[in-house]
């Protein structure tokens, strides 16, 4: 069965601090009154699959598909430790997240299973007035000092606190403290990895449970470098060549490499795939065509374009931008 380009079915996650601004943002429908903090958009773990939406392929998990069409589908992109290699997610803060850390190589391989290294990146789609993130530690902060910090709730001058815009983007390599601040809405791209490790909760109960939700301060702290700096905050975007009207190179790092691309109205393209690319549309409409197979895009969708992918073609509707996500190829 030949390969085309795939849509997948959300996968809701209801979150204390979440809202409903996934389903205003990208003109969604509510399945139900909870607070939805993230949308899992594409995903290979263990309790969570993506399922196709779209083609002969649909209704099938990312697994069953990677089954089905292997190299097809991969190219020379490895799997990540057995999973497709990226975690797509939009994440809806209404309230502050958790202070936060994930965990880095020596941890992963310490505990096994399926506790992955988690690397990510944040791309603000939305954010109100002052919207704010932690991201890392202040200069000279040791561990005695964030570990105070973590049981007082004294956090600022402690985490890096930084305002945030639309369309800035940010990384969090493993082992960096970091918060998502009230107000702001991203698009999540990350490793397949859903381990987290809480050090400060800002004193909220579970309405669940009546009870402050675990903490894990000895584990986020074997993850954290305290010998040396927190990386910058903001990278630094750079014009790259492209076919449409507009390119910029937000974030290459060993993991994952991300672009935001731009489009007029009427604009046409063709491209060779090569290697699989997620695109993560912010604005506008089109179809993309491929493998037999064509598909409408509109703000909000995420689509799987496979590396052997054949004549890709696009013609953009209305004038579009998206976040396109590759992964670089095994040596």
């Amino acid at each position: 069965m030949g390969v085309y380009p795939v849509l997948f079915e959300p996968i809701y996650k209801p979150k204390l601090w979440g809202g409903r601004r996934i389903f205003t943002q990208f003109e969604r429908t509510a399945l139900s009154s909870e607070p939805i903090g993230e949308s899992w958009e594409l995903a290979d773990l263990e309790e969570d699959q993506s399922r196709v939406v779209n083609g002969p392929q649909r209704g099938r998990t990312i697994t069953q598909l990677l089954a089905d069409w292997g190299p097809d589908l991969l190219g020379r992109v490895g799997l990540f430790d057995g999973r497709f290699p990226l975690l797509i997610k939009f994440l809806d803060a209404c309230d502050f997240l958790s202070v936060q850390v994930h965990p880095d190589e020596r941890m992963a391989r310490q505990l096994g299973g399926n506790v992955r290294v988690k690397h990510e990146a944040w791309y603000i789609l939305a954010a109100e007035a002052n919207g704010v993130i932690y991201h890392g530690l202040e200069p000279g902060v040791t561990a005695e000092v964030f570990r105070e910090a973590s049981l007082t709730g004294r956090v600022d001058g402690v985490l890096r606190k930084v305002i945030v815009r639309p369309g800035d983007c940010y990384y969090l390599p493993s082992g960096t403290p970091h918060a998502l601040g009230a107000g702001v809405l991203v698009a999540e791209i990350q490793t397949p990895s859903d381990i987290t490790y809480r050090t400060y909760d800002w004193g909220r109960l579970d309405p669940k449970t009546g009870q402050p939700r675990e903490l894990h301060l000895e584990q986020a702290m074997q993850c954290i470098d305290f010998d040396s700096p927190s990386p910058p905050p903001m990278q630094e975007s750079k014009p790259i060549q492209s076919i449409w009207t507009r390119a910029v190179r937000l974030l290459d790092c060993p993991c994952f490499v991300m672009d935001r691309v731009e489009a007029r109205a009427g604009a046409e393209g063709g491209f060779a795939a090569g290697c699989p690319r997620v695109w993560i549309v912010l604005e506008g409409q089109g179809v993309i065509e491929g493998g037999n197979e064509q598909i409408e895009f509109g703000k909000g969708h995420v689509l799987l374009i496979p590396a052997a992918l054949p004549d890709i073609r696009v013609r953009v509707h209305a004038a579009a931008s998206w976040l396109e996500v590759t992964v670089p190829e095994q040596g």
